[in-house]
């Protein structure tokens, strides 16, 4: 006792309480997926509060000196099982409320745990139990015992956090307490209610301003609406609508479309009394919004249902085989990493050299992008030993092959830090987040390998101008593949035409059709020339007609092909195409290679088009426009401070209105030379995923944004940020000028401009290693591999639900020449692989 109490006092200088804003990492290891519930349990660190497994809490203690460690350890209660009907399956209440972790909503199996708590001092690993506390010095018992109480307690705030979600909580709307309501004598009768447009009896929702009764909007299989509730607020803008038939005494569902959310309505009473509906006596008839999503959330979580519908799955357990818990709508990521890891280049990079990157781990790990995303080898047999195991309790229960699944908090945590939406515990799209982390490992890999070059590529973009027929030739780096789904094409066109006129004549029983599109259609309307109508020749100095061909310049390792189901209707509201496409095992894209200017072929000059400018203002210096044929400069740094560009305001505004960027909206009605709405609609369509997509709007040829003149002095330090990874100083005030000296957005630009720098000179610090060690200049423009065009099918992301932002991810991988389905925890065997209603689609090389 009294050596366990004297080295205790000796190390209680370095033990010090969490003050606010500390992170106390007590349920993940920083170099692991370990947790209290693993084998050994967790070490946290009692001065920096970084938890560590077993097996790297030694290395910890050898690197940082630190001998005081708290030991958590959890072991996992049976659960009772009060109500079982006798069937082997404890029955689960029917949710009631659109909610995870609280009484009524989805039941997320929340585990109960018998926790230990004591302290560990290294390297003998001596334990000090509170038993031990109760003889030492009031300083080090008072000290120790505080810091005990406050890691226990913040372990039940954690679990709040992470497991419980409240989707019925509504705010009230900004219109409530002042909403106009139009004396116009309307009364609407306490039933037999139908859509004053097409009669539809279903979905209705009445106005609150005017008394409209309107239908609502069509979902992505067609039920529904037809959007006249929608079309009725976007004519007159009155911004509240009540759901008839959810009326009662006790409320109501009340939309506001100005919000775009479902809100509360403390007037409703009053509004309703309006027109001559009163509360009190109604009663409900329709199902209410959160009832409808209830409903299609236990679909979605319906393992029969949404995968391989009737088919007994065989769960599957070993390396690569591991699952992965969801922390709430996290699917997509999990998804998305699943595919990853079973890359080549993710597994050299990140998984054969463990060592080293623990070795050359920072003092903070949690914080480190390579640290974190060495994590996810799941190849390991310490992995499958750890987390790729069943969970017992449930798999004799269920039989369903629920792993226990590794639980990717932190890793989460980081790559969605500073993020709007990824550091959210909302749904996310699979294919944004996979550019997302493509993104985080340029920059992270700025030397050495770089593992995203798998699936980097060279577009080619030719246009040809049809008057002059001069051509123009672009090359653009990318990484995905995205397919047109071309409706028009669809095989099965007089089933889907039956099925609408069923729907139409209000049949309830009519199934949903599914358009078949041929996958050879929507190659095709991929690589058909597109017909710009208002494209601003420099040969003939005028808009004119031309074409444009788009052809890979290069065809990468790895191919991921997105098949673009999500889109907008001709009313702009979002919505989800339900199609079958008849994807291929394996693909030969060798035609669609670019080939370069022809022999002969003319290019067109290489001079900018007018700029648009207030009529006030004669520019000098600009041909074809105001300038005169002695002065050949195009643009002038300083004319650009005076120019201001003329914009459709209306078609900003309309744009607005859809909830697109006010910069996004300036950019798509400048650069369609203000020509309209569906112009400047298909300019936002094809460049949501720029990254400079809401930056301000920077007239060609100026090398700044508002707000930063090309003398204004940058940042230093954001100069210096930009130059440590790799980029010349001329790259980094490049970036910065473009991007208003705001530095994410500078990097973000860098990177997407890869090609745009090719002509700068390129420091040391951004080649790769292989280039500087050869002595060899690098080829101009970004580093992408080439070779044949062939390529078989290894995996695909499904998405099952109305939109991205809801509804479920899974993925198939195939392993060993079988299809294998994982499903968060669930990793099993494939019967009926849905190849067909795929999202995301990952080929890889076929080698000759």
């Amino acid at each position: 006792m009294a050596d366990v109490g004297e080295v205790l006092m000796s190390v209680l200088s370095t033990i010090r309480v969490p003050k606010p804003g500390d992170r106390v990492h007590k349920d993940e290891c920083a170099l692991s997926f370990s947790s209290p519930e693993s084998e050994g349990g967790l070490f946290v660190c009692m001065n920096s509060f970084l938890g560590f497994g077993s097996q790297y809490v030694d290395r910890h203690h050898a690197r940082s000196g630190q001998r005081a460690y708290l030991h958590i350890t959890r072991t996992c209660k049976a659960k009772e099982d009060d109500n079982n009907s006798g069937s082997g399956h404890p029955p689960k209440k029917k949710p009631t409320r659109l909610a995870i972790g609280i009484e009524g909503g989805f039941d997320v199996d929340q585990q109960q745990y018998e926790e230990d708590v004591k302290v560990v001092i290294l390297p003998d690993r001596q334990e000090v139990t509170s038993e031990d506390l109760g003889a030492m010095a009031d300083v080090v018992r008072e000290r120790v015992s505080y810091l005990v109480c406050i890691m226990a307690a913040d372990s039940v705030s954690h679990t709040l956090q992470i497991q419980q979600w409240d989707g019925e909580v509504r705010q009230e709307s900004r219109h409530a307490a002042d909403l106009k309501q139009l004396d116009n004598g309307v009364k609407i009768p306490p039933s037999g209610w139908r859509c004053e447009v097409c009669d539809l009896q279903e979905n209705l929702w009445m106005n609150l301003t005017d008394g409209k009764v309107l239908c609502g909007r069509r979902y992505f299989d067609g039920s529904g609406g037809n959007n006249h509730a929608l079309l009725h607020f976007q004519e007159t803008g009155y911004p509240l609508a009540v759901k008839l038939g959810t009326i009662t005494p006790d409320g109501a569902d009340v939309y506001s479309y100005d919000e775009d959310d479902m809100v509360l309505d403390s007037k409703l009473p009053e509004h309703l009394t309006h027109f001559g509906i009163d509360m009190m006596t109604m009663e409900k008839t329709e199902r209410t919004m959160t009832e409808l999503e209830i409903a299609v959330n236990q679909r979605v979580g319906e393992w029969e249902v949404i995968q391989e519908s009737g088919t007994t799955l065989r769960p599957l357990f070993g390396p690569g085989l591991t699952g992965m818990k969801n922390l709430g709508n996290s699917c997509y990521l999990n998804s998305v990493m699943q595919v990853l890891f079973t890359v080549p280049d993710f597994q050299s990079k990140y998984v054969s050299n463990i060592d080293k990157i623990i070795d050359e781990a920072p003092s903070d790990p949690t914080q480190d992008f390579k640290t974190q995303v060495y994590t996810w080898d799941l190849l390991s047999n310490e992995k499958v030993e750890k987390y790729g195991l069943p969970n017992m309790l449930l798999f004799m229960v269920f039989s369903q092959g629920d792993q226990i699944g590794i639980a990717p908090q932190m890793f989460k945590a980081l790559v969605g830090r500073g993020h709007p939406e990824f550091s959210t515990n909302r749904q996310q799209d699979a294919q944004e987040f996979l550019l997302h982390f493509i993104n985080m490992v340029e920059r992270n890999c700025r030397s050495g390998s770089n593992p995203s070059e798998a699936f980097r590529f060279l577009v080619e973009e030719r246009i040809v101008c049809q008057q002059s027929q001069k051509a123009k030739y672009t090359q653009r780096v990318d990484y995905i593949v995205q397919l047109p789904v071309p409706m028009d094409q669809a095989t099965n066109t007089e089933e889907l035409q039956e099925a609408e006129r069923r729907r139409e004549e209000g049949d309830s029983s009519a199934l949903t059709v599914r358009a078949q599109i041929p996958f050879a259609a929507c190659m095709a309307a991929l690589s058909e020339p597109e017909i710009l109508t208002d494209f601003w020749s420099s040969a003939v100095q005028a808009k004119t007609t031309a074409t444009k061909t788009t052809r890979f310049a290069s065809f990468p390792d790895h191919l991921v092909i997105q098949i673009k189901k999500f889109t907008f209707g001709l009313d702009w509201v979002p919505k989800k195409l339900d199609v079958s496409i008849d994807v291929p095992d394996t693909l030969d894209l060798s035609t669609l290679r670019a080939t370069g200017q022809q022999p002969g072929e003319e290019l067109l000059p290489e001079v900018a088009p007018p700029p648009l400018m207030t009529p006030d203002v004669e520019v000098k210096g600009i041909l074809g426009s105001h300038g005169n044929e002695e002065d050949d400069s195009l643009y002038s740094p300083l004319l650009c401070q005076s120019v201001s560009p003329v914009l459709d305001d209306s078609t900003v505004s309309q744009l607005c209105e859809m909830g697109f960027p006010l910069e996004a909206c300036r950019k798509a009605v400048y650069y369609t030379g203000n020509t309209g709405i569906d112009a400047a609609m298909n300019w936002i369509m094809g460049h949501m995923d720029d990254p400079d997509f809401s930056a301000p709007l920077v007239l060609p040829g100026c090398s700044s944004g508002p707000g930063t003149t090309p003398t204004e002095s940058l940042s230093e330090e954001h100069l210096a940020t930009i130059v440590s990874m790799g980029f010349s100083r001329d790259q980094a005030t490049k970036a910065l000028r473009a991007t208003s000296n705001v530095l994410d957005r500078a990097v973000d630009w860098i990177f997407s401009h890869l090609d745009d720098l090719e002509s700068m000179d390129v420091s040391e610090g951004g080649r790769s290693a292989a280039e500087s060690e050869g002595g060899r200049d690098p080829p101009p423009g970004p580093r992408v591999r080439d070779g044949p065009g062939k390529y078989e099918l290894f995996a695909f992301i499904s998405h099952m639900g109305t939109s991205t932002m809801c509804g479920h991810y899974v993925c198939h991988i195939k392993k060993d020449q079988q299809w294998v389905i994982f499903n968060d925890q669930k990793v099993c065997a494939s019967e009926k692989p849905p190849k067909d209603l795929g999202y995301l689609y990952f080929y890889r090389r076929v080698a000759e």
